[in-house]
């Protein structure tokens, strides 16, 4: 089996060394546009099955040419070049992880498409979405009737620093998006878009985390695949007490607009200026980091009214040496690769997370996770 994995920075990395290890997996290509990241991959992964190429992965015709020939890759890119990436493995014939969960109802056109190429392609498989996602499913599946799923999930500093309070673990785009975008979700059994930043609430997590705060962001995949089977679906992202009311008024002043203004006869975007002031601020003392997940399911067992929940704290990999979100983002997105490659799932077209990881195949997997340093507690009442 050949794997081919899209983008090397530290999430890309960590899928290219623990896919290596997998005895299913012949060869792994690890693919960027920028020499020093791949030759930095390469020097990490330390695996005779791992070779480097440099290439452009703008556009749908490059990732195209470097998939031609796998068997299964991975996608570690940024959302803008998500559904090139889907487009440009249903040409080649390659099965497809993508992390990126963003534009399901344009990648769902493609379905037909990816069915008659005989090519099964994950969107957004890594923690959230992705573990969220499955978590939501199975605590659904296990109720006679389900009313309410709510997937929490936030990567948040250890040791975080005013004023903000957060520091990036992954892409600063990714993370202005949740400030900007408005948040699709399920009431009553129908799909709505809800303002950005709305939803807030007080939460708490085990020591060392403690006090947090939460607001609804977009459900991806989830809202479309599981809304016939709850009432009420619903993602929310977490930080730290004041730093979604200090981004919420940034958005109302107009600082995380587009569109651009003209200052002292040059035209500048107030989002773009805002990142460039801002990126200093969202560090922490160190660059260890905590992910947080929470998925609470709600309805009637047995003719009577019962909770599931699924608990993750998960710390900085020191083994590793990467972040978290690193950790728990790229794990699931090779495993289900690995899974792939292995035979152990033979859907085919564009289907996501929680419409495969559930019924039988979730414990299996759940266990897998356990085997790479991710671990859940269970409570049910």
């Amino acid at each position: 089996m050949l794997a081919v994995v899209l983008g090397t920075g530290m999430i890309g990395t960590t899928v290219v060394k623990e896919l290596a290890s997998c005895s299913v997996i012949h060869k792994v290509t690890a693919v960027d546009a920028i020499e020093s990241s791949v030759t930095k991959c390469l020097e990490i992964a330390e695996n005779k099955k791992v070779e480097g190429k440099v290439a452009d992965l703008h556009s749908e015709e490059a990732i195209y040419e470097v998939l031609k020939g796998a068997d299964v890759a991975i996608a570690c890119l940024p959302h803008s070049l998500s559904l090139s990436a889907v487009k440009a493995a249903i040409s080649a014939k390659c099965h497809l992880v993508d992390l990126v969960g963003s534009q399901f109802e344009r990648k769902l056109e493609l379905e037909e498409e990816a069915k008659a190429a005989n090519v099964l392609v994950v969107p957004g498989c890594g923690v959230a979405p992705g573990i969220t996602n499955f978590l939501a499913a199975q605590g659904i599946e296990m109720l006679d009737e389900a009313d309410e799923a709510i997937m929490i999930c936030g990567g948040i500093p250890k040791d975080p620093l005013p004023p903000l309070w957060y520091q990036v673990v992954f892409r600063l785009e990714s993370v202005m998006g949740l400030y900007t975008r408005s948040a699709l979700a399920v009431e009553n059994g129908e799909l709505i878009r809800l303002e950005p930043l709305s939803g807030l609430e007080r939460l708490s997590f085990p020591e060392p985390v403690g006090d947090c705060e939460a607001v609804i962001t977009d459900a991806h995949s989830t809202a479309y695949t599981l809304r016939t089977k709850v009432n009420n679906l619903y993602e929310k992202t977490v930080r730290y007490p004041e730093h979604w009311s200090k981004m919420k008024t940034l958005a109302e002043l107009g600082f995380l607009d587009e569109k651009p203004i003209v200052v002292e006869g040059i035209e500048v975007s107030p989002r773009k200026m805002t990142e460039a002031i801002l990126a200093p601020q969202l560090k922490g003392k160190s660059n260890e980091d905590i992910t947080v997940v929470r998925v609470t399911v709600k309805g009637i067992k047995n003719g009577k009214p019962t909770e599931y929940e699924w608990e993750m704290v998960d710390f900085y990999d020191h083994n590793r040496n990467i972040t978290s979100m690193a950790k728990t983002t790229s794990i699931p997105a090779m495993l289900m690769a690995k899974w792939i490659a292995e035979g152990k799932i033979g859907e085919r077209g564009i289907v996501p997370p929680e419409s495969i990881i559930v019924r039988d195949r979730f414990h299996p997997f759940i266990e897998e996770l356990a085997e790479y340093g991710i671990h859940f507690t269970f409570t049910s009442k």
